[in-house]
């Protein structure tokens, strides 16, 4: 660890700040999705999306969530008809989840508003500065994959 003490904690700050006002717009992305769902729904669907479909098992051990969350959670994005569960080809006896078209062109529809706002909000960042910040974002997020606190 490199830096002054002062500096260093004046920027943890800084950075708790910023990722708070992150985390409010990707709850209110949610929303715009559903009103009903919060972000731990969305994210599930957005995951179940990306993978092309996974087990809530998968879900659970990914995000380090409690099965029973997962299983709420789940159940609350079927119920608005977002999710759908299928027969595991391999494991007839479990379960994958997959988006619905619905939960898809929901999807779809906040993604792409998603990223007109990147585009905005980064507009202005050079390739290097872009590059820079998605190693950063990556770099952080693997830390985080130990199951200590944030």
């Amino acid at each position: 660890m490199t830096g002054a003490p002062q500096e260093r904690e004046e920027s943890m700050d800084v950075i708790q700040r910023e990722l708070t006002a992150f985390a409010r717009r990707a709850r209110a992305t949610a929303a715009r999705l559903h009103p009903d769902l919060p972000l731990v729904s969305y994210t599930l669907l957005a995951h179940i999306d990306h993978q092309q479909g996974c087990r809530a098992t998968d879900l659970a051990a990914h995000y380090l969530l409690d099965k029973s969350t997962v299983s709420r959670q789940v159940a609350a994005l079927e119920k608005l008809g977002l999710v759908e569960r299928n027969p595991d080809p391999d494991d007839h006896r479990m379960q994958v989840l997959h988006p619905t078209p619905s939960g898809t062109e929901a999807l779809a529809s906040t993604q792409a508003s998603r990223r007109a706002a990147y585009r905005e909000r980064l507009g202005s960042w050079t390739s290097e500065d872009l590059t820079r910040f998605a190693e950063y974002l990556l770099r952080y997020n693997e830390a985080g994959d130990t199951g200590a606190a944030p």
